[in-house]
């Protein structure tokens, strides 16, 4: 008879899990990733406002010309974004419920503030981003938008723009929104690369001064549009307010 019992190993299960825990923060590298270049595009696009009615409310047509392509792209970045919110809320919570009191206090103390606040800044963000669709995107919020048209007949997203900002409480959200993506990208984009690999310490260095960089010019020019608007750099077409 044969007496030998099969055990399972805890190396396996511990390498299971340290599996796992690097799928969910490869997915939220590649879908954080997608977003960092979707807000950078967005925001290089709506910076057009800059250069007039004309030119932003073309921009805009342009956009939705590509009819059915524009909401595949919508739903694409709608799904990454619900990958990117769920996985990162449950590794904060496995992270939370693993680590050790002692440990986490001395990680604490290595941690930087936009890393310590990821959770935070990502409900934010959240919370933003479903404002901002409902305000700008669906006209939700302000219906007396959808009725804009400029001399061309379009609709005139440039008016719409500069009306939504000249509320000093929606420019302020704005702002204070923008400065939360910034923060959630100060620790972001080192981390991203961090876990494809690029952890080498000379690149450590490199890749945070990036992440601030980056951090940086994202706050800069998406807040640069609500304070040109209530600095009255940029008006309405009439030129009044």
């Amino acid at each position: 008879m044969d007496s030998t019992k099969t055990i399972a190993s805890p190396i396996n299960v511990a390498d299971d899990s340290s599996y796992a825990s690097i799928s969910k923060k490869v997915l939220m590298s590649v879908t954080g990733f997608v977003f960092i270049g979707f807000v950078t595009g967005h925001m290089i696009g709506n910076l057009q406002l800059f250069l007039g009615q004309e030119q932003l409310n073309k921009y805009a047509e342009t956009l939705q010309h590509l009819g059915g392509l524009l909401w595949i792209i919508r739903s694409f970045l709608a799904l990454f974004f619900i990958v990117h919110i769920f996985f990162g809320i449950k590794l904060w919570f496995e992270n939370r419920s693993a680590r050790p009191i002692s440990y986490a206090r001395t990680k604490r103390l290595q941690a930087t503030v936009s890393s310590r606040t990821m959770i935070y800044s990502g409900l934010a963000v959240l919370l933003y981003v479903v404002y901002h669709i409902l305000h700008f995107t669906l006209i939700v919020t302000n219906p007396e938008y959808a009725g804009l048209t400029d001399v061309a007949g379009r609709h005139d997203v440039y008016s719409m723009v500069i009306l939504g900002f000249q509320n000093y409480m929606i420019s302020a959200v704005y702002i204070v929104a923008m400065f939360a993506v910034a923060f959630h990208v100060n620790h972001a984009l080192p981390s991203l690369f961090q876990t494809i690999g690029w952890n080498n310490p000379r690149y450590k260095v490199i890749l945070e001064r990036l992440g601030t960089i980056v951090a940086i010019v994202l706050f800069v020019g998406y807040a640069s549009m609500p304070v040109a608007v209530l600095l009255k750099c940029v008006t309405l077409p009439t030129g009044g307010f």
